[in-house]
């Protein structure tokens, strides 16, 4: 499996978040924009987020799969937190794959073409399949699409795996669900610490996987906690 080297011993991250409007992307831009390794930020999203700050530059791009009218904007940064994706729920394969593995993999490609030393970082899932043979329709595309992020020439790939997510307080694009069962967590933690993580974790990880490294491409809850700490 591959990883990366960690960029330049006290180098600035400029880095491309997709998915700030949902959940996992607006936690990981929060832990972002107050990190101060983190100097740069373009966001990509089809509406406004709604986010001013000096950090952050945002394009409203509504076609994933085509890019091209903004593909001079990607250059230059040496991190993607690619955190869009959709539920499965109700969904055919065909339909699922065509939003999950041919948008991400349309964008990573644009991506490692004009910035061969980014860091590229998935937010799969637990339970995704790497063999792409299970059962679960959900679990073999997004394991296809792990295997195929791994042949494109980033710097690194790596494939975040969480399982249950305790929201950070304060923010807003929180699923209903996660309030409904928030209580949870801590029993979830204590007895299951390879179940569950914290949102404010992911984001933690994510930055400082792109300036350490890491030796194994796929991080699971209990990797993610470790990575996130100080």
């Amino acid at each position: 499996m591959r990883s990366s080297q960690p960029i330049t011993a006290g180098g600035k991250i400029r880095a491309i978040i997709t998915g700030s409007t949902g959940m996992v992307g607006e936690g990981v831009l929060h832990e972002c924009l107050t990190h101060p390794q983190v100097e740069q930020i373009l966001l990509i999203n089809r509406r406004p987020s709604g986010i001013s700050h000096p950090k952050v530059t945002e394009i409203i791009h509504e076609n994933f799969y085509d890019l091209s009218s903004i593909s001079g904007k990607l250059a230059g940064y040496n991190a993607c937190y690619f955190c869009l994706g959709v539920s499965s729920v109700g969904l055919k394969e065909e339909e699922y794959r065509r939003l999950t593995y041919d948008l991400t993999m349309h964008v990573a490609r644009q991506l490692s073409a004009v910035n061969p030393e980014m860091v590229f970082c998935y937010v799969t899932g637990s339970g995704t399949d790497s063999t792409e043979q299970g059962r679960s329709m959900w679990a073999r595309v997004k394991g296809k699409t792990e295997n195929d992020l791994r042949k494109l020439p980033f710097r690194g790939t790596y494939f975040f795996r969480p399982g249950f997510i305790r929201p950070t307080p304060g923010l807003t694009r929180t699923h209903k669900y996660y309030y409904a069962i928030g209580w949870m967590y801590p029993v979830l933690r204590a007895l299951f610490p390879g179940y569950a993580v914290t949102l404010q974790e992911i984001g933690l990880a994510m930055i400082h996987i792109v300036s350490r490294g890491h030796d194994r491409d796929i991080v699971e809850n209990r990797d993610i906690a470790a990575i996130a700490k100080p």
